[in-house]
Parts: structure tokens; C-alpha cells; sequence
């Protein structure tokens, strides 16, 4: 298979880089960069439509599947499931059991016999060569990639300067890009790059930037973020690495890479005008060098790629229809070429499935039959052939196989293989299992009976999935009426009516807040807000577990003075209230002492009516060392963004432990978060603590940091 998908992209990768020059100045740079995902899927994806090139080729070597027969010519048995067509001019009336001459000898016999012996050592000694040569280059890509992922953070500081800070802010918005960016600066990277996926930042050399220089390079950085460079380069190595003995595939991987950049440069130069693409091209000239391990999207290039950087700028024109017309259909032209180019699984799913191997020797050439043999034998030998099939892939792990086979399967086989999967708690057999099903078919009907009983929520949600909507809307009314909140919540979802799931939750949970309030207020204990009082004071640990422990409630308050938990009885109602034990405590935590304790904990409460825009409030001093912890728990009623961070005494330009949060829509203003000193700070020392607005006035800012100190300080 993976023979066949190399051989197949390289039918892509051939004429797009013999006819690179053709199309070079005529399509934009984005174009030639977005069609190498095409071939990128064709080397990945083993899937065909119908009869197609490649999977010919090898379903010859497979089968001997001989040339066609001339007239009258006697015909060897066929594969069983493949129709018996006569020829034409030939009697179709002969008897069936007619005696026939010895076959004639497949004009492609000595290939076939070579491929045997190729597939004989492949499946002994070649894929344990592939695989293992495919997995050292993964592993030293990704080994590559986190030794420069340490160098990149060893050296680095982050940029708190609020004019910098808000030009990238600006430039974001100007680009479409909403998210966050960090920004860092690291002097041990020659150029601007772009790293991180789930939290992408940008890593500058130097912060000392003309505002154009700053302005380029961020423009060009959020253009790779934007297109998706990150996930587009680890999806070509991983590529490279499975299609490593390819040299073709080493070529594609190259000019990925130059057309990315170029790709890049080309979406920048969009919004720039005439005179401001000039100044772009000098600061690439700038920019050169770069660091060359790992897997970066850096802004550098070499000499060549530089030059065709600056050449492209210098003679950048915006696309006209007709270019982009063109592309239209070359990319048509390709993804059919793709599809005729197809590819070759074993078993081979454009084969009759009497062709697929048995399960006592999945190697085997399939079942043959004579002319003899009656209909029903037939019939009844695919069958128990098929079902032998179902049984060994079933086995073996493999969905997609058994995905095929059980759409051939009867309806009785079907019903059979849905029992032994739900037995078998196989989920991923399952969903492919009844992805297969009509909709409101009587399976669906019954294990939707059988799911909801056992409380088996993932198995019944592949089942809604196939559910008309008269259906769901039944299963819905009986999930209210029994109260049955996890299965509301999917068929909610199966109806598309999010909004009234978490208005309904919305609803639920206010009711038993309030009377989950009046029940503790019966047994001595209030809230105030997120506070919980016993008896007057300060709630520091407050534990409510029910009978059958379906639910709990854990909170703790460093502020906090008693130790409780709510006593209930088989039927979930409050009796009372116990105080914790030290042994209680030991379970929940550990050692008492090492909760909070008074010798080892710093609580900084915070009480700020305003802090006006760009300003940065002192918030102490204190010595740090490894195992300490630091809690944020920091809210703001109005402002727009909130960083809280230390910095090392004597140093204004580096952040230690920092958070930086934005406003989120409907969401309050919060720096929460919680760290452990560690590497790579271990070394005792004095650290400031600060809180800065650096994007407009934060009013009312109330909440604390807490210090846990690893060991008693004096």
C-alpha cells in the first residue's frame, strides 16, 4: 500500500516540477504553495474511486488477471464472485459442464512471479527496514525540533513594552487575527520567526526595530500563522518520513519550503503599496541569516531563495481573473489526476471480496470454484467467507477492512456483529459499525433501548447520529421526564438546539444552587459569594461528598479558619455538619501542615479601585526558591487586558511566572493561574511582584496572589 501511495504522488510530483518554470511568474505564489497539500494527501490517504491506475497495476500482480481471451479460446476458472461473460462470436449455449482444454499460460506470468518473491521479502524483512528507518528521522525531527524549542526558550524574555505590545495588537486586528500573540526577543536567533502552535508566539533577535522593520516583520510572521505554515511543515516532515526511499518525495519537501516563503511575501505584499514593498525587500536584506535547526517558520532564507524572494517583490503584480481562472482548473486537472492515479490496499476494496484473503492465511490467492458448483453453495461459501473475514480484521484492529465487510454483510450477520461489539466495549467498531445503518432502521431502535438502560452515553450518541427527528424528539421527552442530563445533553446536540440545552442547564443548575443553599442555611453554613461561613467563620476547607458519590463539592480558601464537611444521609438530605479530622484531611491532601499552613504560606491580598492605562503597580518582594507555589486568583470589573508577573531583582527587561489575559465576550476580566518554581529559575532569589495594565484603565481589581512556600521561611 504504501508502495502504491508513493508511486501514485509521484505521478503529481513529477510534472509539477517539470512544469514549475511554466507557471512560475503566470500563478500566484499562494497557488503553488497550497498545491502540494493535494499530493501530500495522495502520498497519505490509501482511498480510490473505483478502477484507477495504480490499483490496476498492482491488482494485476495481485490476481494474474490475464489479457482478454480471444474467441472461442478455452477460459481458466474464474475468481468465484466475477461473472462468467462469453465472448463474442462464442456459443452461449454450450453445456456447463463441457470439457475444457488446459489454460493457456498468462502472458504475464514471469512478472507475476517476481512480484511474488518482492512481496515474499517485503512482508519478512522490507517493512521492518521502512518502518524502522521512518521512525529514527521522525524521532531526530522531533528531537531536533525540542533541543531548538530549548535553546529558543533558555535565552529568551518577553516583551512587556506597551507600545510594542499594542502595534502588534493593531497589526493583528488590521490582518484578521483576533488571538493573542506573545512576543519575545531571544538574541540567539539571527531572524523573526514564528513558533508555538497552541500558543503561537513571535521571537525577534532584538526589540531595538524601526517601527516599518517591526511593522514587516509582524505582518509577515501573522501571513504564516494565517496560511497555517506550522501544522503545513510538520505535515510534509511526517510525509518525508513515511515516503522516505521516495527521492521525489525529498524534491516536494524542498520546494515546499521555498514556496512557502514566497507564499508568505506574496500575502504581505498585498496590502503594501509600491514604495512600502521596497522597504519589505530591505528588510528581508536585513533580516538574512537565520537559524537553520529545528523546525521554525522564520522569516530567514539563503542566498538563492533570497534572491528569488527580492526578485518576486520587485516584480509583484496582484492577480487578474484569467490567473486565477487558470488555477482553478490546473487544481481541477490535478485532483482528477489524483483521482485516476488512485492507489492500492490490501485487500484491494475495488476487488470482488471473494478475492480477500482468509483468515487461516490472510496471504492467500481468495476462493476459486468450477463450473459445477450450484448457486446456493456459492452463495453460502461467500458468506461464511465473509463473515471469517469480519472475524480476522475484527481481530486484527483494522476499521477500514472491517468497515468493508461488514457493509456486505446480510442483515442476521449484521445484528450478530453488533451484539459481540457492544460486548466487547469496542467503541471505534462501533461507530463504523452504525455509520453503516439506515437511519431508524430496527437496530437503531433496539440498542438505542439497550444504550440508554445501561447508561452507556458514547454508544448511544453514535446511534442518534442515525436517528430521524420525530425519533429524537421522542428520546429527548424521555430523557426530561427521567431527568437524565448526559443523554439530554445528546440529543440536544443531535437536534442542533444548543442554546436550549444551556439554557435548560443554566436553569437546573440556579434551582439547586437555591435550594442547595437554603438546606446548608438550615445547618449553620452561608455563602457570600464563592465564601462558605460555619458559625460566623471563614470556611478554609469545605467538603460535601454524596451517599453514592455521584457528585462532591471540594473547596478550599487560604483565608479560611475551620475545616468542615456536610453530613448526609442514603437519600442525599443535609443531617448536619462534622468537623474535618486530621486524618480526613491526610487523605484529601497529605500532611495537614503542608495545607496552608501559617509558616509556610504568603498571602498578598489585592484591593485596586483603578490602575490607569500603561501603568505598573509594585506589588512587593520576595525570596523564591525551587517547590514554591504561585497562585493567581486576580479580577478586574472593567479594562480590556491584565498582565500579573514577577521579575528578578535588578532586572526590569525579563518575566518570571507571567500571565497575560484579554477580555473574553461575556466573560469577566481574570488573571487565574498557578505555577511552581522550577527550572529553568531553581536557584534561590529575590523576585518583585507587579501588576501593569497595559491596554487601557482596569477598575476595581480585588482578588490575591498566594505564595505555598516549599519549606518554612523564617
Amino acid at each position: 500500500m504504501v508502495l502504491s501511495l508513493s508511486l501514485s504522488g509521484s505521478l503529481l510530483i513529477l510534472p509539477l516540477l517539470l512544469c514549475r518554470p511554466l507557471f512560475r511568474e503566470k500563478l500566484s505564489k499562494g497557488w503553488q504553495h497550497g498545491i502540494w497539500l493535494l499530493v501530500i494527501a495522495r502520498l497519505l490517504l490509501p482511498f480510490s474511486f473505483g478502477q484507477n491506475l495504480i490499483g490496476t497495476v498492482f491488482e494485476r500482480l495481485e490476481t494474474g488477471a490475464a489479457a482478454p481471451v480471444a474467441p472461442a479460446a478455452p477460459k481458466a476458472p474464474l475468481p468465484f464472485g466475477q461473472p462468467d461473460i462469453p465472448a463474442e462470436g462464442e456459443n452461449q449455449l454450450s453445456p456447463p459442464n463441457a470439457p475444457e482444454a488446459p489454460a493457456a499460460p498468462l502472458p504475464d506470468a514471469g512478472l507475476r512471479e517476481g512480484w511474488g518473491k518482492v512481496r515474499g521479502y517485503a512482508g519478512q524483512y522490507l517493512w521492518a527496514v521502512w518502518l524502522g528507518v521512518a521512525a529514527v528521522l521522525l524521532i531526530q525531527r522531533i528531537t531536533a525540533y525540542r533541543s531548538f524549542w530549548a535553546c529558543v526558550k533558555a535565552g529568551k524574555y518577553e516583551v512587556f513594552d506597551p507600545a510594542l505590545l499594542d502595534k502588534l495588537a493593531e497589526l493583528g486586528a488590521q490582518v484578521g487575527v483576533r488571538r493573542p500573540f506573545e512576543l519575545w526577543v531571544n538574541p540567539m536567533v539571527a531572524s523573526p520567526m514564528l513558533v508555538g502552535a497552541a500558543r503561537p508566539k513571535i521571537v525577534l533577535p532584538t526589540a531595538e526595530l524601526s517601527p516599518e522593520d517591526f511593522r514587516y516583520t509582524v505582518l509577515h510572521e501573522l501571513a504564516h500563522y494565517q496560511r497555517g505554515d506550522i501544522f503545513c511543515k510538520w505535515l510534509t516532515q511526517f510525509t518525508l518520513c513515511l515516503h522516505w526511499f521516495n527521492p521525489l518525495v525529498w524534491l516536494m519537501a524542498k520546494e515546499m519550503d521555498r514556496a512557502c516563503e514566497l507564499a508568505c511575501d506574496e500575502k504581505v505584499l498585498k496590502m503594501l503599496s509600491p514604495q512600502e514593498r521596497r522597504a519589505y525587500g530591505e528588510m528581508l536584506l536585513r533580516a538574512a541569516g537565520g537559524y537553520s535547526g529545528g523546525m521554525p517558520v522564520a522569516l530567514n532564507a539563503n542566498a538563492a531563495l533570497l534572491k528569488e524572494r527580492l526578485g518576486a517583490i520587485m516584480s509583484f503584480k496582484k492577480s487578474s481573473k484569467f490567473t486565477a481562472a487558470l488555477a482553478f482548473l490546473l487544481t481541477a486537472a490535478l485532483t482528477l489526476g489524483a483521482a485516476a492515479a488512485g492507489a492500492y490496499g490490501w485487500p484491494n476494496p475495488s476487488l470482488p471480496s471473494s478475492n480477500w484473503p482468509s483468515s487461516a492465511d490472510p496471504n492467500a490467492a481468495g476462493l476459486t470454484h468450477g463450473q459445477g458448483e450450484s448457486s446456493n453453495s456459492k452463495n453460502s461459501i461467500l458468506k461464511d467467507d465473509l463473515d471469517a473475514q469480519a472475524a480476522y480484521y475484527y481481530e486484527k484492529n483494522s476499521l477500514p477492512v472491517f468497515q468493508i465487510i461488514f457493509g456486505n454483510l446480510d442483515e442476521k450477520a449484521q445484528g450478530k456483529w453488533l451484539d459481540k461489539i457492544y460486548t466487547d466495549n469496542r467503541i471505534a467498531f462501533w461507530g463504523v459499525a452504525v455509520g453503516l445503518l439506515d437511519e431508524d432502521c430496527a437496530f437503531i431502535q433496539r440498542y438505542a433501548e439497550k444504550t440508554y438502560a445501561d447508561g452507556s452515553i458514547a454508544y448511544f450518541s453514535a446511534l442518534a447520529m442515525h436517528m430521524g427527528e420525530d425519533t429524537l424528539k421522542v428520546w429527548l421527552n424521555r430523557a426530561l421526564e427521567d431527568e437524565n442530563t448526559p443523554f439530554q445533553s445528546v440529543l440536544f446536540n443531535a437536534l442542533g438546539c444548543y442554546d436550549e440545552f444551556n439554557e435548560l442547564t443554566q436553569k437546573k443548575e440556579k434551582e439547586w444552587a437555591e435550594a442547595q443553599q437554603a438546606e446548608y442555611e438550615a445547618v449553620g453554613v452561608t455563602m457570600d459569594g464563592k465564601d462558605y461561613y460555619y458559625q460566623g467563620q471563614l470556611v478554609n476547607i469545605f467538603l460535601d461528598i454524596r451517599p453514592n458519590k455521584a457528585f462532591y463539592t471540594l473547596d478550599v480558601n487560604p483565608k479560611g479558619v475551620v475545616h468542615i464537611k456536610i453530613v448526609r444521609n442514603e437519600d442525599n438530605k443535609i443531617i448536619g455538619v462534622s468537623y474535618l479530622t486530621k486524618a480526613e484531611i491526610t487523605e484529601l491532601f497529605g500532611e495537614e501542615d503542608d495545607l496552608y499552613g501559617e509558616d509556610n504560606l504568603e498571602m498578598i491580598p489585592i484591593s485596586l479601585k483603578t490602575v490607569a492605562a500603561g501603568e505598573t503597580i509594585f506589588l512587593g518582594e520576595y525570596t523564591l526558591s525551587e517547590g514554591d507555589q504561585i497562585w493567581y486568583d486576580i479580577s478586574a470589573e472593567t479594562g480590556k487586558r491584565m498582565q500579573v508577573f514577577f521579575t528578578k531583582a535588578g532586572q526590569k527587561e525579563a518575566a518570571y511566572w507571567s500571565v497575560d489575559n484579554l477580555r473574553q465576550p461575556k466573560e469577566p476580566l481574570k488573571c487565574a493561574a498557578d505555577f511552581t518554581v522550577g527550572p529553568p529559575m531553581t536557584e534561590s532569589g529575590t523576585y518583585r511582584l507587579y501588576l501593569r495594565a497595559p491596554d487601557g484603565v482596569l477598575g476595581n481589581v480585588t482578588g490575591s496572589v498566594s505564595i505555598v512556600f516549599a519549606d518554612d521561611k523564617p
